[in-house]
Order: structure tokens, then sequence, then C-alpha cells
């Protein structure tokens, strides 16, 4: 009775394989419309676990956004789009708070890396370094997102939201609530002259007031006797595209090309410098690194391809996709990417990537950091004036100039002392800065200074091994000299103070100090170019 009733066992187990390999047979090699409804049909009533109707169909148009492989586009649940109608309109309120992710063993963490003045944050007593625990009954966990807690954060002006911080010095959490307000955060923060009449533009974002601020910053640069600017574009995301073709108008001819949009059946769009345009045309040197993304890039892009600005520092992010947002049937919007940008001369600002499951986004053939050597193996396009630009994702500087500000030594203390302390080693260095906020304009780190801050480091966890001894008094100094001198000088004062700390501000100005004209300034920087050592 045992191996007849194996064998009906295995028929009836055989025979939908078998029944399956003659359907495949003789349907069609190539999917038609009617493979998405037959999969649907047999997951809606064959599937182990019931799934809802409404469920199953927000399921199957997710995956097939997500099959796309396209970082950029998204499926937005109803809750999810208003949100994001909330955040591209501008229509919400915040605390006054800059965020980042911070990896702590296998998960991260959301920290608050800035403060910004004259906000309930900064009212409420919150400080950089500040771990976000809980926002309402929102539990910030080591796999959650850092949008999830923004969105959180942000709501109607007046309205109250609770937050729970974590923070090294202090045993017990720390709870506080505040009323949300219209948080500005500007475009231009502050500016500075530097070296030889060189007019400093930090610019941090692109939001609605962008070029206006862009605008005011030249003109009081100019009156204070600025012959040439640098518009510091590093770590800018980007922001609202508009401004970026504003801020190119600024700089550009009336009609010269900006920036070109190129999707799939639709003609292809060119935006052109028009309106106001500033009567100064100092030398221009923009700084880029890889957190210069999106429409960071297309400025840089233009000015680039129209010999309006030497472009000094790192390869950009390559942030170069146009995403349209499609309304949807039952709230839900559709955000996708319908096309890429195109700078004048031609490069696709776009640099292929790739979506890890833990949400990472990894460079298919990374190169932020590349020589001058390794960018002459990229795609050759021409400027304006017959100089070679080059191509491949991403805008690479006419002069390669990177970051190196820490000796091995210091690499080393960074990576072994700090990094498995990063709450505890920024919270302690910034409460000790603030602490020494009324010293005098011309403060020096004393060693006592040094001290005290290595005792509160110890006392927060932060121990130094022996063996990186050799580096600590120089790094501690360092790091303590910039956040007092913030507070005392405030950001222009501190830029002006920590100049030979910043290799890629200070080649700016050591080129500009001596350039007469954008010309002469394009070509200081290309003889430098070929005389310094190739790596």
């Amino acid at each position: 009775m045992f191996r007849p009733r194996t064998a009906a066992v295995a028929s009836l187990l055989l025979l939908p394989m078998v029944a399956g390999g003659f359907l495949l047979q003789g349907a069609s090699k190539s999917p038609t419309p009617r493979l998405f409804d037959q999969v649907l049909s047999i997951v809606a009533n064959r599937y182990v676990d019931s799934l809802q109707g409404a469920a199953i169909f927000e399921k199957a148009a997710k995956g097939l956004v997500r099959e796309l492989n396209d970082p950029y586009s998204e499926l937005l649940a109803p809750k999810a789009n208003e949100e994001f109608s909330r955040a591209v309109g501008g229509r919400y309120g915040g605390v006054g708070m800059l965020l980042e992710e911070q990896r702590n063993g296998g998960g991260l963490r959301v920290v608050v890396s800035r403060v910004f003045p004259h906000t309930p944050a900064e009212e409420g007593g919150v400080l950089e370094g500040d771990v976000i625990t809980r926002v309402d009954s929102l539990v910030v966990t080591g796999d959650m997102k850092i949008d999830t807690v923004s969105n959180a954060l942000r709501g109607i002006p007046g309205t109250t939201v609770h937050v729970t911080y974590a923070r090294p010095s202090v045993p017990e959490p720390i709870k506080l609530s505040f009323k949300r307000a219209i948080v500005h955060v500007p475009a231009v923060a502050y500016t500075a002259v530097l070296g030889d009449h060189v007019g400093y533009i930090p610019l941090q974002t692109f939001n609605e007031n962008t070029a206006d601020e862009v605008t005011a910053a030249t003109e009081k640069l100019v009156q204070q006797g600025a012959k040439g600017l640098v518009l510091d574009l590093r770590e800018n995301g980007g922001g609202i595209v508009e401004q970026s073709l504003a801020v190119s108008s600024l700089f550009l001819k009336d009609g010269q090309p900006i920036v070109s949009v190129r999707g799939r059946n639709t003609p292809e769009e060119i935006a052109r410098a028009s309106s106001a345009h500033l009567d100064a045309q100092l030398p221009l040197v923009i700084l880029t690194d890889g957190g210069t993304a999106s429409a960071s890039e297309i400025v840089a892009g233009a000015l680039q391809d129209h010999d309006r600005a030497l472009v000094l520092g790192t390869t950009s992010f390559g942030k170069g996709l146009v995403q349209s947002v499609f309304p949807l049937d039952g709230g839900y919007a559709l955000k996708i990417t319908t096309g890429k940008w195109y700078t004048p001369s031609g490069r696709s600002i776009h640099r292929e990537r790739k979506l890890l499951a833990d949400g990472r986004l990894v460079e298919t053939r990374p190169d932020s950091l590349e020589t001058e050597v390794q960018k002459k193996a990229r795609p050759t396009f021409k400027s304006d004036a017959g100089r070679t630009v080059y191509g491949g994702g991403g805008i690479t500087p006419d002069l390669i100039v990177s970051d190196d500000t820490l000796s091995s030594p210091e690499q080393d203390f960074i990576r072994f002392v700090v990094a498995p302390k990063t709450q505890a080693w920024f919270t302690t260095l910034n409460q000790y800065a603030f602490e020494l906020r009324s010293s005098p304009k011309d403060f020096t780190v004393t060693p006592a200074w040094r001290t005290e801050l290595r005792r509160r480091l110890t006392a927060a966890g932060v121990v130094i091994d022996p063996k990186y001894e050799a580096a600590a008094p120089k790094l501690l100094d360092r790091e303590l000299d910039r956040r007092v001198a913030r507070l005392v000088l405030g950001d222009a004062g501190a830029k002006v103070r920590g100049l030979r700390e910043d290799h890629q501000l200070s080649r700016a100005v050591n080129l500009l100090s001596t350039a007469s004209s954008q010309n002469a300034l394009l070509a200081a920087a290309h003889t430098t170019a070929m005389t310094s050592p190739q790596k």
C-alpha cells in the first residue's frame, strides 16, 4: 500500500509542472499585455495567503516601478504624496534643525548636524550631535530612513511636536516640545572677502530666493572691493531648478543655452539665459565636490561650457535626471524619471548608480576623487572657446584639487578614535565651545583648553589610545578652534580665520588674486594643471 500511494502523490506533484511545460512551449516567447493580467489573477485566487484587492494592485504597481531599477522613481501612497506635496510647495513648518545619518554599528542613527539661529530648536536648547530617538509616537530605529524622521518633524506652523533626544553627557533622555514655525534657511548664509579682494559666496541650497540672494551678495562684495568671486557649491544638493536657471542667467548673456532636457517621445527642451544679468563680469571660480548635485550641477556645467567660470575641486555627484509627478486615482502619485539634463556642450550630467538593499546608492564607476590623469579617460567635449571639458557623468573640474586637510596619523585618529564615538565626540566639542563663546576675537586655543577638552572627552567615553597620541594635540586644537571661531566671529570671520585649512578655497583665492579677467584665470589654471605632478 505504501509504494502505490507514493507514486500517486508523485504523479499529482508532477502534473502541474508537465502541464506548465506544455503550455510554455505552445505560448508566445515574448511577454504580452495579457501576462500582467494572468499573473494578477493567479496571485489573487491561488496565492497561499489571501490579499485584499487594493493591496494586490498597490503591490503590483510598486513592483513595476521597482523593476525599473531607477532609485529616483517611486510610487507615492496617499500619505507620502501629501508629505511630498507639502515639502515641494513649501507649505510646512519645522523646528530648525539640519539632520544627517550616522553609522552606528550595524545600523543608522539620525543626528542633529546643525541648529539654525532664531528657530524653535535653538530656543529649546538643541545641540549639534544630539541623537533623535523619538518624534511624537514615532520611535526612531536603526533601520529608519532620515526622510521618515524629517517628515515627522514637519507640520502645520503653530502645531506642537514632541521630540526625545539622547546626549552623551546626560544619562536620561532629553524630552522637548516645540511649536513648529516657518523656518527660512538662507541660500547665502554669509559672505566674506578673502585674500587680495576675493569675494566668497557659499551657496548652500536653491530655494525660492536663491537668485535674489546671490545678486545681493555679489553687489555687496563688489562694494567691498571684490575683484574676483568664488561661488562655493560644495555639498549643495540642489533644490528648485528654476532658481538654478536664474543663477546661471546672472553670469551669462541673454539667449545663451543653460541646460537641455531630452526625454522619450518629446522634443528636446532648451532653457536659455534671460531676465536679470549681473553688471559686474568679475573672474569667477566655482567650487564642487561629491556633494554638488542636481541644480548645482546645472549651474556649474553651464558656466563651465560657456567659459564663464573655472570649476575647481572634485567631480560632482552626477544627479542629472528629470522627475515628473503624475497624479493617480485614490490619492496616489507616480514620481518617475522622464528625461535627462544635458549641458550646453552636450554632456549628460547623470552618472549611473545602483540601489542596494540597505537603501544606499553606489556608483557603478566611482570617480568623484579622480585625478588629472584619470579624468582624461572620459569622453571629451568643447567649451565655447574650444577648451576641453569632460563628460561621462557629473561635472569634472577644470582643475582637480582634493581636500586633503588631514595627515595620515590624523586620519587614523578620526577612523579609530572618533568614528566609534561620533555622537560623544561632536556633542562634547560643541558643548565646550559653547561655554567658550565669550572669548576675545583674537583668541588662541591654549594648553589648558586642550586639557579640559580631553578630560571631558574621556568622561564621555572617548578614550585616546597611546598609539594615536601624536595626532591628538593638533587635531583637538583645530576642531575646537573651528567651533569657537564660529561662535565668536560668526561664519564669515571663521571662514577668514580658517582659510589655510581649506585647500580648495585657498587655491581658488590664490588664482583669483592674480587674474585680471576670466580668460586670464582660465589660462592660469590650465598652466597649473599642466605643470602639477600627474597622479
